[in-house]
């Protein structure tokens, strides 16, 4: 029997998922068996996998796409019943360190307090920059924060940090702590699982650890949207059901205020600069959360991005000469430059503004812009223009419109979580 059971799941990353086995393959720690369990792929991973590592890995073949969870939960499953002391899960887009998966294995060897351990993971696209190294669970804010995200590795930080949770792009996990809160929560079926399984992991008296001298590089870019609303329907019904699930009693109102303000935002949002799509994502993500539905997402959840580029249409056909005020948000305005050449305009960009230049003015939210007098255009981080007198009408409506929605949201959206945090108790968690 080997010490370790690693599991990598995939779907439809016939290429990275070679480099990712391959990485593997070439660990200096040795004493473990490797599962892949295809995801149901319409793609050549099954065959390239087949051709190239026929011998020295065991290949697991889902009919469907059962999500992250759900593969990961394949595969897992077969190695937990193998036996394994520990069980490891590594994303196929992940290329592992060779001396990743010892060091984890060491580390949990010699820190009987932890049950879980992760990888520190680097951006695949620059190495030298963290992606994760912990991550802590806000329960003030009901978010997650990632308190090295994008610091530049300088080797200062500590050799290991004990944190509310870690990624499952490359961890450990002790056979023992499975058994007690069972496998990853396979009705998340994307996102938020490997999170809900450490809050589990450290409920059940285990700490989990991201260790620094395991390193793994990761993609990045998952949660993305690039032609449909996909990423954003799991996102956010699994972000509120988490904090339905554990957010302690006392504070379950404010939570409810807070997730029904960002709800509303989103669709205010939406009406407001034509894009509805993602908006109607959204509120079905929250309906679904508040009833408890779960899985794989139903019909008429996820619609193709509807970007509004009518709306920049407009604003250039005004003049030939504008002026950006960026306000710290450099990225938006070159997007905005560019959205200019989309458009076909031949856009003169002056670096001070004259009586003939339009002034775009950039903000974090133009329904906290309390300038009224339409001198300027106001463009936010969601597309959102305030440049008319109709865009006023918007913008003045705003927190009457928010007060009107809590109002009506609130009391269905606690009903809801009281029935589904009563039913959620009554569970056990299974390892069948």
């Amino acid at each position: 029997m080997k010490e370790i059971g690693i599991v990598i799941c995939n779907f439809n990353k016939e290429d990275a998922v070679l480099e990712c086995i391959q990485s593997v393959l070439e660990s200096k720690y040795t004493d473990f068996d490797l599962y892949v369990v295809d995801n149901g792929s319409t793609d050549h991973s099954v065959k390239k996998i087949r051709e190239t590592y026929r011998d020295r890995l065991t290949l697991i073949e889902n009919k469907e796409n059962l999500g992250g969870s759900g593969g990961f939960n394949t595969g897992l499953r077969v190695a937990y019943e193998k036996g394994y002391p520990y069980l490891m899960c590594i994303d196929n887009d992940a290329l592992l360190d060779e001396n990743a998966i010892g060091n984890l294995h060491l580390f949990l060897e010699e820190h009987k307090e932890a049950g879980i351990a992760a990888s520190k993971i680097y951006h695949l696209e620059q190495p030298e920059y963290i992606q994760q190294f912990g991550q802590k669970i806000d329960f003030e804010h009901y978010c997650t924060e990632v308190p090295h995200l994008n610091m530049i590795e300088d080797g200062n930080m500590p050799e290991y940090l004990y944190v509310d949770s870690v990624a499952a792009c490359s961890l450990m996990i002790r056979r023992e702590v499975i058994k007690k809160i069972g496998f990853m929560p396979e009705e998340n079926f994307l996102y938020w699982d490997d999170t809900e399984w450490c809050y589990l992991c450290n409920t059940a008296g285990y700490l989990v650890a991201s260790v620094g001298n395991s390193k793994a590089l990761h993609a990045m870019g998952a949660k993305k949207e690039a032609v449909n609303t996909f990423p954003t329907y799991y996102a956010w019904r699994n972000w509120i059901t988490f904090f339905l699930k554990f957010t302690p009693e006392k504070d379950l109102e404010h939570m409810a205020e807070t997730f029904l303000s960002s709800v509303f935002q989103e669709n205010y949002e939406g009406l407001h600069n034509g894009e509805r799509c993602r908006a109607k994502t959204v509120m079905l993500a929250l309906d679904d959360a508040m009833h408890g539905v779960m899985g794989k997402a139903g019909e008429n959840r996820i619609f193709e991005l509807d970007f509004n580029l009518e709306q920049y249409q407009a604003l250039f056909e005004r003049s030939e000469k504008f002026y950006m005020e960026e306000n710290g948000h450099a990225v938006l305005a070159e997007r905005i430059r560019g959205l200019a050449r989309m458009c076909g305009k031949n856009v003169k960009w002056l670096p001070e503004p004259d009586k003939d230049a339009v002034v775009i003015s950039l903000c974090d939210s133009i329904f906290k812009i309390e300038d009224m007098a339409l001198k300027k255009v106001y463009i936010d981080i969601a597309d959102c223009i305030f440049a008319t007198e109709d865009d006023m009408l918007d913008v003045i409506n705003y927190n009457y419109s928010k007060r009107s929605f809590l109002f009506m949201m609130k009391p269905v959206f606690l009903e809801n979580a009281r029935k589904l945090r009563k039913k959620w108790a009554e569970k056990k968690p299974c390892v069948s």
